[in-house]
């Protein structure tokens, strides 16, 4: 365990946008030593996190899902903290809106510059991201998000498929991606601040688990529409339903009329995927949802989704999603017990 002279000081950023589940999970977790340490005897007798709801101006802020959270200080009012953390965030139709909350990203600037790790779970990301302290240093985002952040934030390098990363000289840039993996946050941090055994403590008593496996596995492919090529948008909406052909990429270089080359470059330049890497993506992904739904075994759905070679089809789910089709079906499929009787 790591030794503090004080508890570390935890701001928990609320604004409109944000979500009260990550918001309210963090606060928790963060600050449940002083009632765990008097059971658990592996953690240490003082909390080491004080952990505080900041916005931009003191009192009740409601948030994305019209749930009030107290905030008990403006961020004007904190002239230094330990650990900055904004919580995901929902993003409406037109996007994150660059330049809304001008007073609490100068903050965290000042706070980062006065040695503050900046931390975000998920999308709250958009919101740090405007402090330009992420320009050239990897983060992540939740999948969903990431084609936008990439527009609205050029200069960031995007991992989305990373549950967790950490950088900054200082590493003291650390961003979660998808939903969820604000448990991979907390426990980082816990970890990386109180000790590895801490972090195990807190995890058993709140059920919370370390996505080791990454997020490929619960990416949903949809590839790009927004391309403007009418050819190409024409050959992915024939595509979505006849993916399992035994040959898919001639039948739609033929159905479009242009020249093989042609089609392949259009289509790569449009998707981001070459043709057949496109196939394969549609087939695994019609594969997971087979697998997540049914009981039917790996080898007929290979065949099913296009593929008579099983073996081939095992190798490439591993390498698109991270698992095996026998480890995701049993990391993914809904229980016996959930499934409809109707």
């Amino acid at each position: 365990m790591s030794a503090t002279a004080r508890p570390l000081r935890v701001s928990l950023v609320a604004i409109p946008d944000a979500v009260i589940s990550t918001l309210s999970g963090i606060y928790d977790v963060l600050g449940a030593f002083r009632m765990l340490g008097r059971t658990e005897p592996t953690l240490p007798q003082e909390p080491p996190f004080t952990v505080e709801i900041v916005a931009a101006e003191r009192g009740s802020v409601s948030l994305a899902s019209g749930l009030p959270v107290e905030a008990r200080l403006a961020v004007a009012e904190v002239a230094a903290t330990d650990i900055v953390i904004v919580p995901s965030v929902l993003l409406g139709p037109d996007g994150w809106q660059v330049g809304r909350y001008p007073g609490i990203v100068d903050w965290a600037r000042r706070m980062h510059a006065r040695g503050a790790l900046l931390c975000s779970a998920c999308s709250g990301v958009f919101l740090l991201a405007e402090t330009g302290l992420f320009d050239g240093q990897d983060a992540t985002v939740h999948w969903a998000y990431a084609d936008q952040f990439a527009r609205t934030f050029p200069r960031v390098p995007l991992r989305p498929d990373r549950v967790l990363v950490v950088s900054g000289a200082r590493e003291d840039l650390v961003t979660s991606g998808a939903s969820m993996t604000w448990h991979d946050l907390v426990l980082y941090l816990i970890a990386r601040h109180v000790g590895a055994t801490a972090a195990q403590t807190v995890a058993r008593s709140f059920a919370l688990q370390w996505h080791h496996d990454g997020l490929a596995p619960y990416i949903v492919f949809q590839g790009r529409t927004d391309h403007g090529d009418a050819a190409i948008s024409e050959a992915q909406a024939w595509l979505a339903t006849h993916f399992s052909l035994a040959a898919p990429v001639e039948e739609m270089v033929r159905r479009s009329a242009l020249a093989e080359r042609t089609f392949k470059r259009r289509f790569t330049e449009a998707t981001g995927f070459a043709p057949i890497d496109y196939v394969q993506r549609l087939r695994i992904e019609d594969a997971k949802r087979r697998l997540e739904r049914t009981d039917a075994p790996a080898d007929e759905i290979s065949w099913t989704v296009g593929y008579e070679d099983a073996a081939f089809f095992r190798r490439l789910f591993k390498r698109l999603t991270g698992m095996t089709p026998g480890a995701y079906r049993r990391r993914f499929q809904v229980p016996a017990f959930a499934r409809s009787r109707q």
